[in-house]
């Protein structure tokens, strides 16, 4: 591959030409015509196009600095000519110092690259026989109109060779490459064109370029506008089939067209809706059974006998639970815990766990599945051997590949940027940089506790003497509603703070580390983020659901953090009523967050670009212009939009234990989601430059671990976070004798038994409540679980029995359902095959078509020609020896 692009590109670079033997691009003015996509003469298409401010009517520069840009802009230009690149400029009609170089690659430049490239293109129309599905009529009812985007004919593909050019199905040498794989070669070529060269170092490439401000923008335009058909007759109008049959609203319940939006914007952009919508669909399986779960435990909640024992007068109304904090914190009655218990029934019940068992098989299914219907696309896609043949390497590491080793393989030598041991000191220092930013938001979590911990007590102190007001702001604006607040808007604050820094210093430590080609680049970034990003997301939920009122000691001899702040405890409810409601508010605000932010922001910049322009002028303006007034892409692509879904698969699998509405609201999300996407990329972003892509990248092996994960968090929530493992122990074996006294199994008296009793008495000053104690007991009860031996045994606050029955079940449980569940997922994944047998079937015929027609064709003509020859030699012979006639 290096010496293929050494062939095509290294003699281009040379020394840099003198100011007198430039090229320049041709000049023509704009011809009023505002969906041409041809230059000039009607004849050329547009493939890229480049912006840039003209240098002399620049004003923030210095004049050096202006010849300077001016210098290499113009040596780019020039060297891009050099490499067959035909180039034709035209000055902005709305702004006077804008230029617009528009860039065409005539058909032996695209025969040449996409040789370089190994890029795959038609042999002759595909001929296995297709079976219909019994599914197909249903499917029939959600699929876009074939009439409106009729369907595209299948090709069996090999990669291009210009000497076999005869052998490819090539009709129409204008439409043999689509517009996205021409703009693919085009940008292939300006990101290695050299434009000056300092210390024998070469800089080249658009990229660089882009970041120096020589130029402002460079995209392939857009076929037309979104809202109405191209007035060119020649011109198909993709753009706006794509907004009115996918990205418009009403078709949030049709199929996405997939094979039209890769053939628009290319396989990467393809492979991300393809996977999304496969997602969202699977999620409707997910959702239903989570809404049977949620009405289950609805229907069932009148029936919670311990929820019934809280709310009775006569029971819980008895009870005394202890301060929950430090002197400043008063007893409370186990009554007012009723309403949360009722709703705690409601996600604490069986029905919980058969959802959770159901999910860990749910998450198996949707991976086995998509790697099928991943193993379809990449054949549909041509991008079955991407990686090993197509993809090329990144113009910053050819630059630096400055060593020289040998190729174990080829036994060659061959250039590399860095030693073995270059490369072992690059690793080590950014997995050191990683970990440090990961233990840098850790500490942050752990700050933000610290602040919770710290501040409760001087709210609970001075909150109520300093508020004047009526009864409802006191009774809303209370110390734990204070802390919280103030701790979500501190941990918000942080989270964000830290979040742009990352990303910046992510970037930069992917760069050092070089990677060698844009895959392998993009992988190793979204390693780095996820990783900083789950800790970022997740570690409140982690924290509730495992630490969270799980090492507190009791009245008499609290837990300290430091030594100073009283470990938390859960809210009345439990914590795991607690953990579904930050869940709720993080699945559902995160969604409708993220879908403004996504579709106000680019609107409202659009918006205000358009009325400036328009303010200007009434002028018709081209289509590169207009195009040029959209958003750019970001540098990061579909990063966040990947990072979202993955962050919500998480909150979907990680803990739907305590919330088994979450697949609902995420295939709510999800169905918007796709739509917003779409419009965005079809109505206010520019047209992305097409890329190949063979999959979703590192993002599959980060859903496989979420998946393994799943299984374990669901695990320990149901068994640590629930309630659900102490009522069953307490049902089968402390209800009756000998350790209950009741004649069969109940729940009845369950609330009175696992609450443990406290002497005020034994109060340490440190912690006694400045409260008075009314009433004749002396006696409050501990928090919830907290199963310990009563006041005046011989093991007094010591855990009892009971308590070391329930741990035992806890971890019995745990294992039991890990081992269960992970034996399921492996019979799963052993029997559903990655490559389904017709995708085979479909490889194995397109290998055979290559073998046959590029080789045995070239084996036709040398035996055709060695046959020539050996009949004249054989010719040569008879007449040789043949007796002459007498």
């Amino acid at each position: 591959l290096v010496l293929e692009l050494n062939q095509v590109i290294i003699p281009t670079y040379g020394t840099v030409p003198d100011q007198q033997n430039l090229h320049t691009p041709e000049w023509a003015d704009f011809d009023d015509k505002p969906d041409s996509l041809f230059f000039s003469d009607g004849q050329r298409r547009i493939d890229f196009v480049l912006v840039y401010e003209d240098e002399s009517k620049k004003m923030t520069h210095k004049r050096s600095d202006r010849k300077k840009q001016k210098r290499k802009r113009q040596v780019y230009e020039s060297n891009l000519i050099n490499n067959g690149l035909q180039l034709e400029a035209t000055r902005s009609v709305l702004d006077e110092k804008l230029v617009f170089v528009k860039v065409h690659a005539p058909w032996e430049v695209l025969c040449t690259y996409a040789e370089v490239m190994h890029i795959k293109l038609p042999l002759q129309p595909n001929d296995l026989k297709t079976r219909d599905s019994a599914f197909n009529w249903f499917s029939s009812l959600f699929s876009v109109d074939e009439n409106i985007i009729k369907p595209e004919q299948e090709f069996f593909t090999a990669p291009f060779q210009k000497e076999h050019l005869s052998n490819f199905y090539i009709q129409d040498k204008d439409t043999f490459f689509n517009p996205a794989t021409r703009s693919r070669i085009v940008h292939f070529i300006l990101s290695r064109v050299e434009y000056a060269t300092k210390n024998n170092v070469k800089k080249f490439g658009i990229n660089k370029l882009l970041d120096a401000g020589i130029y402002k923008a460079a995209f392939p335009l857009h076929d037309s506008g979104f809202r109405h058909l191209s007035n060119d007759p020649d011109c198909p109008s993709e753009r706006y089939l794509l907004y009115r049959e996918w990205a418009h609203p009403k078709n949030i319940f049709k199929l996405q067209p997939l094979d039209f939006i890769r053939r628009y914007y290319g396989e990467k952009i393809g492979i991300y809706f393809a996977w999304l919508g496969f997602y969202t669909n699977m999620l409707i399986v997910a959702a239903v059974v989570g809404v049977g779960c949620f009405l289950y435990g609805c229907l069932t909640k009148d029936n919670c006998t311990w929820s019934q024992e809280v709310c009775d007068p006569n029971i819980g109304g008895n009870i005394i639970m202890c301060p929950q904090c430090d002197k400043v914190c008063t007893y409370w009655n186990l009554t007012i815990t009723c309403e949360s218990s009722k709703k705690l029934c409601i996600f604490d019940s069986f029905g919980t766990l058969v959802f959770a068992v159901f999910m860990g098989i749910w998450v198996t299914l949707f991976l086995e599945f998509w790697k099928r219907r991943q193993a379809e696309l990449e054949y549909e896609w041509d991008t079955v051997e991407y990686l090993e043949q197509e993809e090329q390497v990144r113009p910053e590491y050819e630059a630096r590949c400055t060593h020289v080793v040998m190729n174990e393989i080829t036994q060659q030598e061959e250039h590399v940027p860095y030693t073995a041991c270059g490369k072992c000191i690059r690793m080590t220092f950014c997995t050191s940089a990683v970990f440090f930013w990961i233990l840098l938001i850790v500490a942050s979590v752990i700050g933000v506790i610290v602040y919770r911990l710290s501040v409760f007590l001087v709210f609970s102190a001075t909150l109520s003497q300093h508020i004047s007001g009526t009864e409802a702001i006191r009774k809303y604006l209370t110390p734990q509603t204070a802390t919280s607040v103030t701790a979500s808007l501190i941990s918000f604050i942080v989270i964000m703070v830290l979040n742009v820094i990352y990303e910046k210093v992510a970037i930069l430590i992917t760069d050092f580390e070089l990677p060698r080609t844009q895959t392998d680049y993009e992988n190793s970034l979204t390693t780095k983020m996820f990783l900083f990003q789950f800790v970022n997301y997740y570690s409140s939920c982690f924290y509730i659901a495992f630490f969270k009122g799980k090492f507190v000691g009791h009245p008499g001899n609290p837990v300290y953090w430091l030594g100073k702040y009283r470990n938390e405890e859960c809210d009345p409810g439990g914590c795991l009523l607690e953990l579904t409601t930050q869940l709720a508010i993080i699945v559902g605000g995160k969604a409708i967050w993220n879908n403004i932010q996504e579709v106000l922001l680019p609107w409202v910049k659009n918006i205000i670009g358009r009325y400036c322009a328009a303010a200007r002028s009434e002028k018709v303006v081209p289509r590169w212009e207009q195009d040029y007034h959209l958003q750019p892409i970001g540098k990061l692509g579909l990063f966040y939009e990947y990072l979202e879904m993955v962050i919500q698969f998480g909150f979907v699998t990680l803990f739907v234990a305590s919330f088994p509405l979450a697949p609902l609201l995420a295939l709510i999300n999800n169905m918007l989601e796709i739509r917003l996407d779409a419009w965005k990329l079809t109505t206010q972003f520019r047209r992305m430059v097409p890329q190949k892509a063979q999959d979703i990248g590192a993002w599959q092996p980060i859903m496989q671990g979420i998946a393994i994960l799943a299984v374990v968090t669901n695990a320990m929530i149901i068994a640590f976070t629930s309630d659900m493992i102490p009522r069953l122990v307490y049902y089968w074996s402390f209800s009756v004798p000998p350790y209950g006294s009741h004649s069969s199994h109940t729940m009845k008296g369950y609330i009175n038994s696992t609450l443990s009793v406290f002497n005020i008495s034994d109060f340490k000053n440190a912690s006694k409540p400045f409260s008075p104690w009314f009433g004749n007991q002396t006696t409050c009860r501990q928090v919830y679980r907290d199963l310990r031996y009563p006041p005046g045994h011989q093991h007094q606050y010591e855990h009892n029995i009971y308590y070391w029955h329930v741990i035992a079940a806890k971890l019995a449980f745990i294992i039991v359902m890990e081992h269960v569940i992970y034996f399921v997922k492996f019979i799963i994944s052993y029997a559903i095959p990655d490559v389904s047998q017709k995708t085979k079937s479909k490889v194995k015929r397109e290998k055979y078509l290559t073998q046959k027609l590029l080789h045995e064709n070239d084996l036709k003509v040398v035996k055709k020609t060695m046959g020539k020859i050996a009949n004249k030699i054989i010719k040569g012979v008879d007449s040789t020896f043949r007796p002459k006639a007498e």
